[in-house]
């Protein structure tokens, strides 16, 4: 179980900062959600990568919070839950917006138009079942889980404090996007971005210095000269 964690967690670095890097490009390209951007390569680049997102953020999440388990409590613990099962959705979401979504562009419109329209308050002629509620219950999954897990960080002092100041306040800010033009919603993911890459970096550098610095003791150690004998 030791091996386990401690591999975790040494991957779990690169693969938060492959998220965040990855969700802030989305935030900054995010082309706008209508029928039209479907088809355009730019739309699949940005959901490509928002997979990306859901995809590396799943496994560096986990890192981040096995790191910090016996500190965070169940603050962590519950902004870690709500924050994997909030990636786990919108992989699922995106899934749809990079396989079937484009080729419907043109042979069902009205299936495309509809399916935009959970995202930018439209109403659609469609019924999509329960698809709309479940993209509902993705923004409060969002914004508890940020929140906490950011707070928990901050209280936890193993990883960069402001770090989870910057989750927690980016997190925050999910429903000033409803405030916004359509084509600027987007960009109020980028301080989430930022925030996860700095808590990457972090626990990369961290794992990097531990390995080194024992490989470094024994070099020291080997270069010293022997001690005559009496």
């Amino acid at each position: 179980m030791t091996i386990t964690t401690q591999s975790l967690i040494r991957w779990s670095g690169p693969a938060v900062i492959i998220a965040g890097l990855s969700y802030a490009l989305v935030g900054v390209f995010h082309p706008p959600n209508i029928v039209a951007s479907v088809t355009t390569p730019l739309w699949m680049v940005v959901h490509v990568l928002a997979m990306t997102t859901s995809i590396f953020g799943l496994v560096g999440l986990s890192g981040l919070y096995a790191r910090q388990a016996e500190k965070t409590g169940w603050l962590g613990l519950a902004g870690y839950v709500l924050l994997s099962l909030w990636l786990a959705l919108i992989l699922g979401f995106t899934f749809v917006e990079v396989f079937i979504l484009p080729p419907l562009a043109t042979a069902a419109p009205a299936f495309v138009a509809g399916w935009l329209g959970m995202f930018n308050g439209t109403s659609s002629t469609l019924d999509l079942g329960s698809l709309p509620t479940v993209w509902t219950i993705t923004g409060p999954l969002y914004i508890l889980g940020g929140l906490l897990f950011g707070i928990a960080t901050f209280r936890a002092r193993i990883l960069p404090r402001w770090a989870g100041v910057l989750l927690a306040v980016g997190a925050a800010m999910g429903p000033v996007a409803a405030l916004l033009p359509l084509d600027l919603q987007p960009k109020v993911a980028v301080p989430v971005g930022f925030a996860l890459i700095w808590l990457g970096y972090s626990l990369w550098s961290e794992r990097r210095t531990k390995s080194v610095a024992p490989a470094t003791h024994a070099a020291d150690v080997s270069g010293l000269t022997p001690a005559p004998a009496v």
